[in-house]
């Protein structure tokens, strides 16, 4: 895989922190619950959570963010400085933190306290944010956009996520993205009903106009995103719809799209990879369910895909492997990688060697030879790695890979899959996902000859 671009990251950071527990009873003198046997965790809040999702995603990554020397802000330090690069600017008191107290890991209450706000800009800040190449500013209405406002116009930044107390996002920036209930609430009031897909989509294009953006995406929660460039919206449906926890799946969403954005892509495609990061993350517990912080921070994956397996199992991640020829890429390849990326935090796909699709599949393939078959894979969003490998069948590479889930379509058999009894050696699930119907590279291939004659 290509080296993902870096990205700085603007904005408010919060220390968030979590006190679990099981609540089983109410208090003898209040109508409460009471919460038992409580553990407590810390993590990164507001813009510093979506600056750690991109690092974790294996960016390297600056954040800009006000701090000071107070408990709060010296724990966020030491919670994020493994993972990347701290621009810190002045406070005017102690950093904000938010303590959320759940039962059964739902929300029971929330305690706010701390109102710092970002002072000024240094000087350092503001030749980072002219020169950088790709930033996403986080706007958690406490003064760090406003202290860089005048940097960041000079330079519109990829993606702003902005707050009803924050200020408006700068002319040109490319992609805004406010939830749908801030969208509404920015927006300019006409009467028009709120919470559906025709008042998102007035709000969006009246935003679009409103700031100067070259496109607005609303968040639409467990229905996806409505992205909008002025007119005839495009509605991006959220790939599964997951009940849980949606704390921190904006952050999730922005970065993913700033990310996105700053490899390359389209904003279409962005927002769609940005979808299906933030249903993923909501399915996977949210903001609570994040991986501990503290890990030595490693460089950026190279093209290496045993050093991405290595350095995602050493955080604790999920290593998922799908394989096959992918000759000729089509609508069943790409959903059934999407799919398997979906049950982890990294995709390696396998490819079979030009030689060892011959064997398997004739003379007259592949179609497409290796270098082209590895390029297309490459440029899926939700591939992070390609291997190749010469043999019949991958086992000698699953064997160094050790991967904790290996993937193929529905058109195989469980008797099919040789490669299940390897898995189990060291603990791993060989798992058949569902393929589309009547799609395959033979048909295709066959489709084509007959338009042919």
């Amino acid at each position: 895989m290509e080296r993902k671009a870096p990205l700085v990251v603007v904005g408010d950071a919060l220390l968030d922190r979590d006190v679990t527990g099981h609540a089983q009873r109410l208090a003898p003198d209040a109508p409460v619950p009471v919460v038992d046997d409580c553990g407590e965790r810390t993590r990164p809040g507001g813009a510093a959570l979506a600056a750690y999702l991109a690092a974790r995603d294996g960016r390297d990554v600056t954040l800009v963010t006000g701090l000071g020397d107070d408990p709060a802000s010296r724990e966020l330090r030491r919670l994020l400085e493994p993972w990347l690069t701290l621009i810190p600017l002045p406070l005017t008191g102690p950093l904000s933190e938010k303590t959320r107290v759940l039962a059964q890991d739902r929300p029971v209450v929330r305690l706010d306290r701390g109102a710092g706000r970002t002072r000024e800009a240094t000087g350092a800040a503001r030749e980072l944010v002219r020169r950088a190449p790709a930033v996403l500013l986080s706007d958690y209405g406490r003064g760090t956009a406003d202290a860089l406002r005048d940097d960041l116009a000079a330079r519109p930044p990829l993606v702003w996520d902005p707050h009803p107390r924050g200020g408006a996002p700068v002319p040109g920036t490319r992609l805004v993205t406010p939830a749908e209930k801030e969208a509404h609430a920015l927006a300019p009031r006409d009467g028009t009903p709120r919470r559906d897909l025709h008042a998102a989509a007035h709000s969006a294009a009246a935003l679009v106009r409103q700031w100067r953006a070259a496109a607005v995406a609303v968040t639409l929660g467990a229905r996806g995103a409505l992205l909008s460039y002025g007119e005839h919206p495009l509605l991006v449906p959220a790939p599964a719809g997951h009940p849980g926890d949606s704390c921190g799946a904006g952050d999730r969403f922005a970065a993913t799209a700033a990310g996105l954005l700053a490899d390359g892509v389209l904003v279409a495609e962005a927002v769609e990879g940005a979808v299906t990061a933030a249903s993923a993350f909501v399915a996977a517990g949210g903001a609570a369910a994040v991986p501990a912080t503290g890990t030595p921070r490693v460089p950026p994956p190279d093209d290496d895909p045993h050093a991405l397996a290595a350095r995602v199992r050493s955080a604790h991640g999920t290593v998922v492997a799908a394989g096959g020829c992918f000759d000729l890429l089509h609508a069943g390849h790409v959903g059934l990688l999407q799919a398997a990326r979906r049950l982890g935090d990294c995709l390696v796909v396998c490819v079979n060697s030009d030689a060892s699709v011959r064997r398997r599949k004739g003379d007259g393939r592949p179609v497409n030879p290796l270098a082209d078959r590895v390029r297309v894979l490459r440029a899926l969003a939700c591939v992070d790695a390609v291997a190749v490998f010469d043999e019949d069948t991958p086992e000698r590479l699953l064997a160094g890979l050790r991967p904790d889930v290996w993937v193929k379509g529905g058109d195989y058999a469980a008797a099919d899959l040789p490669e299940a009894a390897l898995l189990e050696r060291w603990g791993g699930q060989a798992v058949l996902l569902p393929y589309l119907d009547g799609r395959s590279s033979t048909a295709l291939m066959e489709r084509a000859a007959e338009g042919a004659r």
